[in-house]
């Protein structure tokens, strides 16, 4: 695989024939229309060995190169927000390439009470692809993550006991293989609350047969203040549980200024500490698949920048005749435009070099695997970039 920078005024057939491949073969790797117009500073997946992706029909007969054996094996979660038929046809694309999938997510109430998911249908594909699915809980209520909800839980004896027992019955009638907890903005009085409510789930699953994990803001050191970050112990949460998901991403977030969303300079400084708290082997990465765009200039309280996938913002790049450009520090594409109202806005995104950049950190630190946010997405990219990096660790 390679993957070309493309320079002003190149063509598909042209690289086409340069890579001696067919257009064919860039459109789909690429998930273009052959009518697309290619974007200066835009990266493309170049496919060479196999000459197909998932994405297109395999001919009869057709020959391909199979050398995942020399590739080291990673484990790969997804997070799951749509579990309609967007949702479902994605896990059924994509299922091969994942060892775990978290539909997203039960919600726990002040009682201990569960706001339940309608993930049958998507956990019964998961399973044909012998993707072994991860029950993820939260704190979430109608306005985003509550405080108060992880509160009452974390000191209420009873609260918790009810909570627990509502998670093992929901994992045993849904087939759940373990539970991914996802407790955000815990105040920070209550960390040692939640590393005691971290033993009893590990005391109460394991014995099950069931893992229990955890997500993790991204700290930079074991004293970093703030209600994100404080409660949320490296050190207990590596020594306790299967494995944790480092939260890597969402420092260019809607209500801040416009930045890379994922710097690779920043996801290192995690990586720097969270190597010498968590064992390696325990540590996923967490992996953005959207794009971001703000409007100039910045005011903070103002608008939030518009969330949509990788692919759209290469199509908006197109749209308005603007050059795609890459920023070395943060290794993440970015680009600028004036909408129709003269409007200035800035949006950085992922693709496939971004993607592979933090690949190879996750292979350099030798960690346990990845983690994806969020499905569905629009970014066959990612996914070629992935078959060429990783040999995808099966459970199931």
């Amino acid at each position: 695989m390679d993957i070309h920078e493309v320079q002003s005024g190149e063509t598909l057939w042209a690289l086409a024939n340069r890579y001696r491949v067919t257009v064919q073969q860039i459109v789909a790797a690429n998930g273009l229309s052959g009518s697309d117009t290619l974007v200066t500073g835009q990266a493309l997946v170049i496919p060479q060995a196999n000459q197909f992706t998932k994405f297109n029909h395999i001919r009869r007969g057709q020959k391909s190169i199979i050398s995942s054996e020399s590739l080291p094996p990673k484990e790969v979660n997804a997070y799951l927000i749509n579990l309609g038929n967007a949702g479902q046809s994605m896990i059924d694309q994509v299922g091969n390439d994942l060892t775990y999938l978290s539909p997203f997510s039960y919600k726990v109430n002040s009682d201990g009470s569960l706001k339940g998911l309608n993930d049958l249908r998507v956990l019964n594909i998961a399973r044909l692809k012998k993707v072994s699915p991860l029950m993820s809980i939260t704190n979430i209520d109608d306005k985003g993550f509550n405080s108060d909800i992880a509160h009452v839980i974390l000191n209420n004896d009873s609260v918790r006991e009810v909570f627990i027992n509502n998670i093992l019955s929901t994992i045993t009638l849904k087939g759940y293989r373990g539970l991914n907890i996802d407790f955000e903005y815990v105040p920070s009085e209550d960390w040692e609350r939640y590393n005691h409510f971290l033993r009893q789930l590990v005391n109460r699953l394991h014995p099950q047969g069931y893992s229990v994990s955890s997500a993790l803001a991204p700290k930079l050191s074991s004293t970093q203040r703030g209600l994100l970050y404080k409660a949320h112990d490296y050190s207990i949460h590596g020594q306790l549980l299967d494995f944790v998901i480092l939260m890597t991403y969402e420092w260019g977030w809607a209500g801040g200024p416009p930045m890379a969303i994922a710097p690779l300079n920043m996801v290192r400084r995690v990586l720097d500490y969270a190597v010498t708290v968590i064992p390696l082997n325990k540590i996923m990465v967490g992996i953005a698949l959207y794009a971001r765009d703000w409007t100039l200039p910045f005011i903070k309280g103002g608008p939030y920048a518009r969330t949509f996938s990788p692919q759209y913002a290469i199509q908006l790049a197109a749209r308005y005749n603007t050059s795609i450009q890459f920023d070395k520090l943060s290794q993440s594409p970015f680009f600028r435009y004036t909408d129709e109202l003269g409007r200035l806005h800035e949006v950085w995104f992922e693709d496939a070099r971004s993607i592979q950049a933090k690949f190879n950190l996750v292979k350099g630190y030798n960690l346990r695997g990845i983690s994806y946010w969020v499905l569905p997405t629009s970014f066959p990219q990612v996914w070629f970039v992935q078959e060429n990096s990783f040999k995808v660790v099966k459970l199931e």
